[in-house]
């Protein structure tokens, strides 16, 4: 009956002309009528949040409770890893961090278990909307998944860590399942964390969010809660990343009870500790069809206080993209302070042999437009050197101006031309969305110009919201088109007719019965 209802629901799409990446909203003239007027998804996600998607921030954070990764992570190196920390009404907190080899969280190579006892401070000064927090780490201890894992482990540890930390495991100890070795205890200050990179400095910048699930996904089932804890970005540097204190966050870790649903991994990862890492659900390697329409997902926080949203467009057939760069003032993006436009092209793109799961690429940025949407912005690019950013003195609020002719706009920190090498990896989330992550901006603020400077990690995904209108005039490519949706996105005719879009999906409802 139900997909009968759906056959009936999309009939009446197409009979109206409704593209079907669009979404009912209430129109803003008419808050009680009751009636919808349709929007494109795009644009509905924009526009959601810049209204702030209903997103309340906890001041200050309640931490007590167990927080949770979603799936598997992405840190600089690159490292694949799972969180769980538990905070304690004590100010005490154990958290486990699970390691892996391969970007489906499914080979563990060892666990930290990791001890200790966190403060929260004041506001932050220089990331609006975070806490900083004191921290002491009491133990660090690891358990190895492996005797390669074991071997390769304690030959780093031995080679960074000097004399004091050779006998930590015994010479010619082989690998014992469940074994745990100290790494670090602060009663005989020994510390062997340095040759894998660790620290905990990622406690010492706090924000916890709040929102309802329905609101930010669409969803009519109703209203359910959903609890996020960010916590300080990781050092895209590795020789840096003990030394530094976070300015912007890493992915969230989201409440064991209040997380988002569907969440295939939050059970797996909950029941995790460090005898039995969590072993997550195989994730299949996705072509990299970038074609299409791809939007943020939340308001992004980059390193050096910058908030922003992006929103992409890629065409495959000629290879060329466009994308805007939304800044704000605030972490929840509603304050905008200046809008970039910019476009280019990119290489065809080959798999990774640094980060696996990802897609290497190289972006040629040759043309980009600015909006200043705040007085203060318009009043430093009119102050800027002539001939540094567009036209001198012509800049004011909501006027958009070209800054090609000027190579760019140094005020901003944009270059033209300019390259950049970069990494891409596209997955599907647990409603079957599109999701694209692009390589996360060097912390230093730098541009990834050089192929040494490619990203080993990721920004916040963006989610496909459409075709290009020239592509798909419109129409989007559902996951059951299957292999017409391959063609969309070949050498194949780009555009697909009503008549036989409603004869496929009625050939693919028949066959479901």
């Amino acid at each position: 009956v139900r997909r009968h209802c759906n056959l009936l629901l999309f009939l009446a799409l197409l009979q109206k002309g409704i593209a079907l990446w669009d979404v009912p909203v209430s129109p803003p003239s008419q808050p009680g009528s009751g009636k919808l007027q349709w929007e494109p998804q795009c644009q509905y996600q924009l526009r959601h949040l810049q209204d702030g998607a209903r997103i309340a921030a906890l001041l200050p954070p309640r931490l007590e409770g167990h927080w949770i990764s979603t799936g598997c992570e992405v840190r600089p190196g690159p490292e694949f890893l799972t969180r769980s920390y538990m905070f304690y009404a004590n100010r005490l907190f154990k958290a486990y961090q699970f390691y892996y080899r391969d970007p489906s969280c499914q080979d563990p190579t060892y666990s930290l278990v990791i001890k200790g006892k966190i403060r929260l401070r004041q506001a932050s000064w220089i990331t609006r909307g975070a806490t900083e927090a004191d921290y002491h780490l009491h133990k660090v201890g690891i358990v190895f998944h492996s005797q390669r894992a074991m071997q390769e482990t304690v030959a780093r540890i031995n080679r960074t860590s000097g004399e004091r930390c050779r006998g930590f495991v015994p010479a010619g100890r082989t690998w014992a399942p469940g074994a745990l070795y100290e790494l670090l205890s602060a009663k005989v200050e020994q510390d062997c964390t340095p040759g894998l990179g660790f620290a905990m400095h990622e406690l010492s910048l706090v924000r916890v969010e709040k929102f309802h699930q329905a609101a930010l996904l669409q969803n009519n089932q109703g209203s359910r809660e959903v609890e996020e804890l960010y916590l300080g970005d990781i050092h895209t540097e590795w020789s840096e990343r003990r030394h530094y204190r976070p300015t912007g966050y890493q992915r969230p870790l989201q409440s064991a009870m209040h997380h988002v649903h569907p969440c295939p991994a939050c059970g797996i990862i909950y029941r995790g500790d460090e005898h039995h890492p969590p072993i997550l659900l195989a994730r299949p390697e996705l072509p990299m069809w970038l074609s299409g329409r791809w939007v943020s997902s939340r308001c992004e926080v980059r390193p050096a206080v910058l908030f922003l949203t992006r929103y992409f467009t890629f065409h495959g057939n000629n290879r060329s993209w466009e994308g805007y760069y939304y800044h704000y003032s605030d972490p929840l993006c509603k304050q905008p302070t200046f809008t970039v436009y910019a476009s280019g092209h990119y290489t065809e793109g080959a798999p990774s042999v640094v980060v696996k799961g990802g897609t290497e690429l190289v972006f040629r940025v040759t043309h980009a437009r600015v909006t200043p949407m705040d007085q203060a912005t318009a009043v430093m690019l009119n102050s800027s050197e002539a001939g540094s950013c567009g036209e001198a003195g012509a800049w004011s609020i909501g006027r958009e101006l070209d800054v090609t002719h000027t190579n760019g706009c140094a005020a901003l920190g944009i270059r033209l031309p300019h390259t950049e090498y970069e990494l891409f990896r596209i997955e599907r989330d647990a409603k079957d969305r599109s999701l694209l992550y692009i390589g996360e901006r060097p912390t230093d603020g730098s541009s990834p110009n050089t192929p040494g400077k490619r990203p080993t990690s990721y920004q916040s995904p963006l989610f496909q919201c459409g075709m290009p209108s020239a592509v798909a005039a419109g129409h989007s490519q559902p996951s059951y088109l299957g292999r017409l949706g391959a063609d969309l996105n070949s050498g194949a005719p780009k555009t697909l007719s009503r008549a036989s879009a409603l004869a496929f999906l009625v050939v693919q409802l028949l066959r479901w019965d």
